[in-house]
């Protein structure tokens, strides 16, 4: 009964630590390649602007373009970082790049952020 208890104990941790470290953003095909996407579909970008782990994107900006929000229990994984911003908030940032969706994106696989603002914006790559 000892060993069963505690191989139950084992799995539940295991199994809290793989859900903790999942990935925030997924993988997905779009018509211009693969892309990093929200839990929906939705294609992820990165400003050119944004620099020192510190996103440049705040007020209308981050209206247009909504911060992959990170919650406030979420750890850093791999190339996973979390960036504070200036409204206290988190985002989650891949690769020290601070990640965003973009409101004119009308469905899952849309990649119309892409070059927008003098080429400032792109897809985010896996």
């Amino acid at each position: 009964m000892k060993i069963v208890l505690a191989a139950a104990i084992v799995a539940t941790a295991a199994a809290a630590a793989f859900a903790q470290a999942a990935a925030p953003a997924k993988v997905a095909d779009t018509p211009k390649g693969k892309a990093l996407t929200t839990e929906k579909g939705f294609t992820l970008y990165t400003f050119d602007k944004d620099a020192g782990g510190k996103s440049a994107c705040n007020g209308p900006c981050a209206t247009n373009w909504p911060p992959l929000a990170a919650p406030a229990s979420a750890k850093a994984s791999g190339d996973w970082t979390i960036i504070a911003r200036d409204d206290g908030s988190k985002q989650w940032a891949y690769k020290g790049k601070p990640l965003y969706a973009w409101t004119k994106d009308a469905k899952p696989g849309d990649t119309t952020g892409d070059g927008f603002l003098n080429n400032a914006w792109h897809i985010a790559r896996p």
